[in-house]
């Protein structure tokens, strides 16, 4: 169990909350796309 406990508090939480932030980031500029094309632009 120390393991486990060892592992998660190792996690560098900072680091993977801004790659996650920065992935959000880059998947919106598609779906507004993607959306826009759907809607043929009349939002």
């Amino acid at each position: 169990m120390d393991m486990i406990t060892g592992a998660v508090g190792a996690i560098n939480w900072e680091v993977v909350a801004q790659l996650s932030m920065v992935g959000l980031i880059m998947v919106a500029g598609p779906v507004v796309i993607f959306v826009l094309a759907a809607v043929r632009g009349n939002m």
